[in-house]
Formats: structure tokens, sequence, C-alpha cells
């Protein structure tokens, strides 16, 4: 088969656009209400999207009542949409700074179970200083120190998923043998920030470890993604930009012994479709008119740490405020670069900033029509800028319901995009292979990561 387009629906209440839950369309009553998010994973599957996405954070980031902001808690909500999907991927955000990996290799695990193989774990390590007060903690580790047990929080959840071999229940009841037990294997990791026996307590699950996502682009983060991460959801604004992180990815991946292929580069799109430019541009307008500054402010030096208070919103924002954030070479925050690189490039107002923001917090956000928005995914596509998508509507369900009837259809069309699924679990819709276990007796398969 030809190489295709691996597209995930990123769920985000009423949608990426902070101003959505205003607009009088928006079903802001039920962001709290699971079936509105049952109906959102019904329509996801109905398009054969690979999955669902959900972003997470354990505190409340916004410090004014304008926004709600990761209310429900993901592999809860995931465990839910299972039950009214079959082939729709699961991807839950698990921080490795405020989790210990026993307790969340069990839920991936049970998620995997529950779902019939469609767990995927994005791995985070957490830089809120909120989320570090709401445990216990007067700031946030650094950089390096959070990378740091991340990896070995990676290393031991590996470990637990491995440690029931693929075959190792067997369910003899002549012998009364439910398991054999030389295929559980305790894993007695002692390490740095960990000390676990293991094993799990559940069995190998359908793909034998979930799918191991990334998300950021910052130098600790690429190093992290490039060693670890089977897709990395990713935020830039050019092709440009994304081809050299494409290349440098797949590089990277590929001199750790990877194989590039395995790593799935999706950036986050948002798009604003219209039946013609016109009305495409009028729907971007009417969300951005329906903005708070104050949020948007607070939202924005949040995200790139820089204060902006001394700004008038009519004031062209100076790129002297990101000192050498839009350099590559000295990218420790990625979104703070990818705003430098958006001041650098257009000049904007310190109002217009805060629009270009207002869509999907520094990812790419576009309006056009479906042939203009399919064409700029195969553009990336074909030209080793992607290999697929995380899809942000800025509203949901009805800038959902425009990209996967209008848009998808003709990126089926051109032979871009799958008409029916050809697997059941997330490891298939990414083409990813079945990992060996750890301690599998057998020959280590052959570039199974």
């Amino acid at each position: 088969m030809t190489r295709q387009l691996n597209l995930n629906a990123f769920l985000h209440d009423t949608g990426h656009h902070e101003a959505s839950w205003r607009h009088p369309d928006s079903p802001a009553e039920r962001t709290f209400d699971v079936e509105f998010y049952k109906e959102i994973a019904r329509k996801a599957e109905a398009a054969k999207l690979d999955g669902v996405f959900l972003a997470d954070i354990p505190a409340q980031v916004a410090s004014t009542p304008y926004r709600a902001s990761h209310g429900l808690e993901p592999l809860t909500l995931l465990s839910a949409l299972a039950g009214v999907t079959e082939r729709l991927g699961l991807i839950a955000t698990a921080s490795t700074t405020f989790n210990e990996p026993y307790n969340l290799a069990r839920y991936f695990a049970s998620l995997d179970h529950i779902s019939g193989g469609r767990a995927g774990w994005n791995i985070v390590t957490t830089y809120n200083q909120g989320a570090a007060r709401n445990f216990g903690l007067e700031d946030v580790p650094s950089d390096e120190e959070r990378y740091a047990r991340a990896q070995e929080f990676v290393d031991v959840t590996t470990k637990l998923w491995d440690s029931w071999e693929d075959d190792a229940v067997v369910v003899d009841r002549n012998r009364g043998h439910f398991f054999d037990p030389d295929k559980v294997h305790e894993i007695d990791h002692v390490g740095r920030y960990f000390k676990v026996a293991g094993p799990l307590t559940a069995p190998r699950s359908p793909q034998g470890r979930p799918v191991y996502v990334q998300a950021g682009s910052s130098n600790e983060g690429r190093v992290f993604a490039a060693r670890n991460a089977e897709a990395i959801f990713t935020a830039h604004q050019t092709l440009a930009d994304a081809q050299a992180f494409y290349a440098d990815i797949k590089a990277k991946a590929a001199a750790l012994g990877r194989n590039p292929d395995h790593v799935k580069v999706l950036p986050g799109i948002s798009a604003f479709i219209g039946e013609t430019e016109k009305e495409a541009r009028e729907l971007y307008d009417a969300y951005n008119a329906l903005t708070v500054p104050a949020y948007g402010l607070a939202q924005l030096e949040k995200l790139v740490q820089v204060d902006v208070s001394g700004l008038d919103l009519d004031q062209a924002v100076p790129l002297s405020l990101f000192g050498r954030a839009g350099n590559v070479l000295d990218n420790n925050r990625s979104r703070k670069q990818v705003v430098a690189n958006i001041v650098e490039r257009e000049r904007p107002t310190l109002r217009e900033l805060l629009h270009r923001l207002a869509g999907a917090r520094g990812h790419n956000v576009v309006h056009g029509t479906p042939v203009q928005i399919a064409d700029l995914l195969q553009e990336w596509f074909e030209n080793g800028a992607a290999d697929g998508f995380n899809v942000m509507p800025p509203a949901y369900p009805q800038l959902l319901d425009a990209f996967t009837g209008k848009v998808v259809p003709i990126l089926q069309e051109r032979g871009l995009f799958r008409t029916e699924y050809a697997g059941s679990t997330l490891r298939e819709h990414y083409g990813l292979p079945h990992p060996q276990s750890l301690y599998d007796a057998r020959e280590p398969l052959a570039a199974a990561n």
C-alpha cells in the first residue's frame, strides 16, 4: 500500500479557539457531559480517523474565570469512549513528573485491554507551577531533572508492560495453571528515581505496549522523542520549519538505531473551513471578535514566559522581547520559538498576535476552502514535513464536521487517506510493529522499535 496520512482529532471541550465556547452555536453547557464526547468519538471513527487525543495538565491553568481548562481526566474519559467505538485510537496525556510508573502502567494497560488494543500514551514532563503545588512541590524540577526522571519512568513502564510475555496466559485447567510462571517476570528495577519490583498485575495488552507519543519540540524534547516516541505531536507555522523538524527527528532516530518510518511526525492543524475563501475568513474573524484580551495576554505570558504588560494592544510586538528564542539552537521552550518566529516573520501588533494564538496556542491556524485545506495537508505530507496531522478544530462539533465531511473525502479521492480501517489497533493504524517483550526468551526482533 502506498504511504497514507495519519489523522487524529485533538479533543478540547468546545474547540481549540479560546473563544469557541462564547459562539452562539457552541455546546458550552455540555463541556463536562460524557455523551458530548461520545458523539465526537463516533464522528471521528465514522471518518476513519486514526484516533482521538486528549491533552492534560493536572492544574487549573487559567487564572481567570474566562475558560475552564483540562476538566475531565483523560484515561477515565477515554475508557468511556472505548465502549462506544471499535477501531478509533485513544491517546491520553499523563505526566512522568506527577505520577508513579507502576500505577500509570496499570492504567494504560487497562485501557489497552478495555479497548482491544487502541491505547496511546502522550508522555509529558509538565513544567506548570500550579501542577507542582498540587503535588506538594514549591516549583517544578529543572528541565534536566524532569527529562532524566522521564527517561527512567519510560524504562520502568516498558519493563512492566513487558513483564508478561505475549503467550504467558495459558488457562490450563487440567494442570491448574492460569499462566506460565516462566513467562511472567519480576523486573527488580532499582534506579535514581524509582525502585519497582514488578511484575504488572495484568497480562501483556493487545498491542504489547500502548503507542508511545510525545508532544513538544524543545531541544530536550527532541532527544527524548527520538529515543522513545512512536508518534510526535508538534507545532509549526511554515513548511520550511516543519521540514527542518521532520528531518532532524528522523535523523536523530536513525542515529539511535531506530527505523525512522516508525516515528510518525504529526503537526497540529486548526482549520476554519468555508465554501469560499471569503466565508472562511469571515468565520475566522467572527471567532477572534469574541476573544477577551485580558485572557489572551495571560495565556501569552504563560506560553512564552515574557512580560508584555507594558505594551499597547495596537503596538507592534518588539522581537527583542524574545531574546534568542527564534534560534533553533537556543530552543529550551519550543512554543516560545514558534511565537518568536511569528513576530519576526509577520511583525504583528499585540492584538494581532493574540488573535493568531487564540485559535490553537501556537499551532498552525489556517482558513480556506476544503480544497485549499486538503492542498496544504498534501503539500506538507509529500514534501518531508509531516506523516500526518493532529487535527485541532477551532470549534466542536461544527468544524470537526466540516473537516471530516468536506476535507477528508478530498484526501480519500486523492488516495492520501483510508476509506476503511485495515486493522483494529492504534499500532496497526500507524503502521507500527508489535514490540517483542524485553523478557521474551526468543531472539530479539530486528528493528522492533
